[in-house]
């Protein structure tokens, strides 16, 4: 196991404003929130990314994308509630070596669902499907997600193996026997991570992160507003997490992870509040493909954004190697036909 330690550049303000997005950050175009759109638009760029759109089956997805179209593809997934401006910074160091897709997952940021979409991570990992293949990105993909996204891209690896190429883990949610998190104990807590009123940002911060960074006042306000905005979403979303806990069990959860044939890397924040440690030997003795998982010594839930150029420390070495070892599931690839 890899005990990664935070550097001293991560507590400076200029990451305040990537930092902004955590685990329930939206990103809602709306008038009273242009600075904080603003930033975003230019953090894309600073990436090498630029936002599209797509509909695929039942949604309408807002995307980022960057680097060659010809390089191999790393399909990026954000937690809870979240966004795609959750992977900027670590997808900054991803583009000039591969070609990145960011969604915004269904009923988040710019995505758009029907009002009877059912909002839960197994129609997400199919919707995925759908999106993938409408961009004709599926094959040989390499997938990562974040908390929530874990769990999504790890449903998604274990469906559709012989497409996957690789997967990374990052504090991944799921239903462990050996958590002692209060979170996942009792599902109900979510409703904690639910920002409804104003002040409730700074509540979020503070159990998402380890060391919540210092924030303007003008864009915590914007950013809190628009999360405040899109709140009955996000209630819908826990309220179906918390009744899909009473069905779902370590021994459901493991038989997913079981079915998981691709090369996998978990890293996690040490000090995650939500998703606890703890129980990464539980993850670890289930996946069947994996490596040292990395721990991150001083980070919180969202090593995306607490400590990313870490992640991306442990993460390009692990893709470039995953992409080199064949994928024994795959389907031989079609000869292109003879010329007249």
């Amino acid at each position: 196991m890899q005990i990664a330690s935070k550097t001293s550049s991560l507590r400076k303000i200029a990451l305040s404003i990537a930092l902004i997005a955590p685990i329930i950050a939206s990103t809602i175009p709306v008038a009273h929130a242009v600075d904080f759109q603003t930033a975003m638009t230019e953090e894309r760029a600073w990436a090498g990314l630029t936002t599209k759109h797509a509909t695929a089956g039942d949604v309408n997805w807002a995307y980022s994308e960057g680097g060659n179209p010809n390089n191999p593809t790393v399909l990026l997934i954000h937690g809870l509630g979240g966004s795609r401006d959750n992977w900027n910074r670590v997808a900054h160091h991803l583009t000039p070596y591969y070609h990145v897709v960011i969604p915004d997952l269904p009923g988040s940021g710019d995505s758009t669902i029907a009002a009877d979409y059912d909002l839960q991570p197994a129609t997400m990992a199919e919707s995925l499907r759908r999106f993938t293949e409408t961009l004709k990105i599926e094959k040989n993909l390499n997938i990562a997600g974040h908390s929530m996204g874990g769990s999504i891209a790890g449903l998604y690896a274990s469906l559709y193996f012989a497409d996957t190429q690789s997967l990374l883990l990052v504090d991944p949610a799921g239903v462990y026997a050996t958590s002692k998190s209060p979170y996942l104990k009792d599902p109900t807590l979510l409703r904690q991570l639910i920002v409804q009123k104003p002040g409730d940002i700074k509540n979020v911060l503070n159990i998402a992160m380890q060391d919540p960074p210092f924030i303007p006042a003008d864009i915590l306000a914007g950013q809190e507003k628009v999360m405040i905005d899109h709140a009955p979403t996000m209630k819908k979303l826990v309220e179906k997490l918390i009744v899909l806990n009473q069905s779902y069990t370590p021994d459901s959860f493991a038989t997913v992870v079981k079915s998981i044939e691709a090369p996998t890397l978990v890293i996690w924040g040490k000090d995650d509040k939500i998703m606890d440690v703890g129980v990464v030997p539980e993850l670890m003795s289930e996946l069947k493909d994996k490596r040292p998982p990395v721990i991150l010594d001083g980070v919180g839930h969202t090593p995306i954004l607490e400590a990313e150029q870490l992640v991306v420390q442990a993460y390009l070495p692990f893709l470039k190697q995953a992409i080199a070892t064949p994928n024994k599931f795959a389907a031989p690839a079609t000869p292109a036909p003879a010329a007249k």
